[in-house]
């Protein structure tokens, strides 16, 4: 059932697509029954402050996982220090773990593996919760953590033990993991082929404590490693920057001016716009979405789908440290809101009902984004995004 609100009064239609998620009612007063239904069924958000308590982040504590469902992904890319801190604080990765992949020898010590005395890679074990956030996802930030062409090492770390290697747990992730590569290769973003090669998983052994959440334990030892060893230098070259400097939010009274007055209460107040009533519902064009309030990169074309549910529903975003997701536990529901953390806004829902690869549905506020045309990304700064929109 899905409630459909007209301008005078509210109408109930029977269908077949059932979302239930709540919706803020955008400015009509409606009868009890109907303002109920509502509110389970649309794709909006519980208020920020209920969010932010419910959001666990910090690698410091328990991060509090949304679904009893768990996967893993192993990737190496060299120094795993390097590899794993960029996973840290990303919701919907429950643990990242440093340690040795791949070698035919049992319960390796640094020494043995640093020193290419072992078959092992050093790589980092990651525990994702794939109702909030996919493989797909995962793969797409391992690719910017590292220089993927590079053979025989990592930067100056060389030998067997230091190259790169994505390691797949089920054929599902082999051919997320190959057609992503593919796809990277063909963006010519390097000046060489990709090289990491794709290989069967078959162990993983977690390094000595003092490795873990080494960029934490020592700051200044690990950031003159990276800066030292040419990773960020490379990284800041091939991969656009995605940061608050970047796509600063402006105050809300100057937001109250700028935007309109659902833009501004599906944004700021967690409003939610009619469903099959909104701009980029049935929006066919390439382009990329971006955040309304930031104006940071947030969703491909190629990414999006018709889901039925009458908001734009997208399988994944550009880049999800681009967005937070905290757990929604309001009207005896569990569901995972969506937000822009370079905007502070509310964006939409996240939901484990779309279609392969990734199973998710992103399902958004077209009022929160604004949709840039692939004919206009460069001359609006997004150039280096039209691969993905390819």
């Amino acid at each position: 059932m899905f409630l459909f609100l007209s301008k005078n009064r509210p109408i109930i239609i029977l269908t077949s697509h059932l979302n239930t998620h709540k919706m803020k009612i955008y400015k009509y007063h409606l009868p009890m029954m109907s303002f109920i239904l509502g509110l389970l069924m649309a794709c909006s958000s519980p208020s920020t402050e209920k969010a932010v308590e419910s959001e666990v982040i910090s690698t410091d504590e328990k991060v509090e996982t949304f679904s009893a469902k768990t996967q893993l992904a192993t990737f190496a890319g060299g120094c795993f220090w390097c590899v794993e801190a960029p996973f840290e604080g990303i919701d919907g990765v429950i643990s990242v773990v440093s340690g040795y992949a791949g070698g035919k020898e049992k319960n390796p010590t640094y020494g043995e593996v640093s020193s290419g005395k072992t078959s092992h890679r050093e790589s980092v074990q990651i525990t994702f919760d794939p109702e909030v956030i996919s493989y797909s996802e995962l793969v797409d930030i391992f690719w910017q953590t590292y220089d993927p062409t590079d053979v025989g090492g990592s930067f100056y770390d060389r030998g067997s033990q230091y190259e790169s290697a994505i390691f797949y747990h089920d054929a599902e992730q082999k051919q997320v993991a190959e057609e992503s590569k593919k796809r990277l290769d063909q963006s010519k973003r390097f000046n060489k082929p990709v090289a990491t090669p794709i290989i069967k998983y078959t162990n993983f052994y977690p390094a000595e404590d003092y490795h873990q959440d080494y960029y934490k334990k020592n700051p200044k030892e690990y950031y003159a490693y990276r800066t030292g060893s040419g990773r960020d230098a490379f990284i800041k070259a091939h991969w656009p920057e995605l940061s608050e400097k970047k796509y600063t939010a402006p105050a809300k009274p100057e937001l109250k001016k700028t935007l309109t007055p659902l833009q501004y209460e599906v944004t700021m107040e967690d409003a939610t716009e009619y469903a099959f009533q909104n701009e980029y519902n049935g929006n066919k064009e390439e382009g990329i979405y971006v955040c309304i309030v930031s104006g940071a990169p947030l969703f491909s074309s190629k990414d999006k789908y018709e889901s039925g549910s009458g908001w734009p529903s997208f399988v994944k975003p550009i880049d999800a440290r681009a967005i937070d997701k905290p757990i929604d536990s309001t009207l005896g529901m569990t569901r995972v809101e969506v937000r822009s953390k370079f905007g502070n806004s509310h964006l939409g829902h996240v939901f484990y009902d779309g279609p392969a690869p990734t199973n998710l549905r992103y399902c958004m506020n077209s009022a929160a984004m604004k949709f840039i045309p692939k004919s206009e990304m460069e001359a609006q700064g997004y150039g280096d995004y039209l691969w993905l929109v390819d």
